[in-house]
């Protein structure tokens, strides 16, 4: 089980549904959300300013592509910048529904990107995961 799981995307109910598979399905101890990329770099400055422990950082962002003010692909450069470089260990799955080649062929730019699902989230997604990356 991780310890904490990031799920970055614009829409509530999906991230009420995301919330409620990954208890289900005992994924991780504590689910922490942002509604975009923007709000997610922030909550990762929050860290950086006060000297968090690595222990407190999530280790795996769930992230959703086509959100407004930032979307993911912003996201994903401006966090493979180096003053996100403490954050290294965190993995990201994009959750997504698109089905755009250039979007799947794109991850290959992002090393910390170690999956493209699609959405929604299930449980089942959840226990292939564990048995892949954990």
């Amino acid at each position: 089980m991780l310890k904490k799981v990031f799920c970055v995307d614009d829409d509530s109910i999906a991230l009420m549904l995301y919330k409620m598979v990954i208890k289900k399905a005992a994924f991780t101890d504590e689910i922490i959300t942002a509604f975009n990329g923007q709000e997610a770099l922030e909550y990762y400055d929050t860290l950086l300013s006060e000297n968090s422990e690595p222990m407190d950082y999530p280790e795996l962002i769930f992230l959703d592509l086509n959100m407004p003010i930032m979307g993911g692909w912003e996201f994903l450069e401006r966090f493979s910048n180096e003053e996100y470089a403490a954050f290294r260990g965190t993995k990201v799955i994009i959750l997504s529904s698109t089905i755009d080649p250039a979007d799947l062929r794109r991850v290959g730019e992002f090393p910390i990107v170690i999956d493209f699902l699609s959405k929604p989230i299930s449980k089942e997604m959840l226990e292939n995961l564990k048995s892949k990356w954990m």
